[in-house]
């Protein structure tokens, strides 16, 4: 009976180290990149559609001011500092032109999209969220708007 306690113990000690071990803190096993599509939806075709692909990594941590009681200073963050001057900017076609709404521009651009998708899958790449939105005051006269899609995917490292 002694000898099934002991045993019982080691296989628990095991388990619990393979547990422990499966949790090691620091060790990041995915590596996250985003890409944003921005799509005019300004009648007459005057804004500008684009894929945006940062290049340049930037740690939060830099850019981040924690608030507390004791001390309610703003954050003093510089914006040069955070923008990102080196990304990639494949272009797109708007929504629109002088004729009004072109579905062989929203089909064009679904091909460029796709293909863009595809190659980051290529490259290893799972999508992992896709988020949309759109901005437009909407009110009478309205002639502005975007339609914004942005893609979240990881990869292990």
């Amino acid at each position: 009976m002694k000898k099934l306690n002991v045993i019982t113990l080691a296989i628990s000690l095991l388990a619990l180290s393979v547990v422990l071990y499966s949790f090691k803190p620091g060790e990041k096993n995915y590596e996250f990149t985003s890409i944003t599509i921005v799509e005019s939806i300004v009648p007459s075709g005057a804004g500008r559609s684009r894929i945006i692909n940062a290049l340049a990594p930037r740690d939060y941590k830099e850019f981040t001011k924690i608030m507390t009681e004791e001390d309610k200073s703003r954050n003093k963050s510089k914006r040069d500092e955070i923008r990102v001057k080196n990304y990639e900017e494949t272009k797109l076609l708007n929504f629109y032109n002088l004729g009004g709404i072109r579905f062989q521009n929203i089909a064009a651009n679904d091909a460029v999209i796709n293909s863009r998708i595809n190659a980051f899958l290529d490259e290893g790449w799972e999508i992992i969220s896709i988020n949309t939105g759109v901005e437009a005051y909407g009110g009478q006269g309205d002639g502005n708007g975007l339609f914004v899609t942005r893609f979240y995917f990881k990869k292990p490292i």
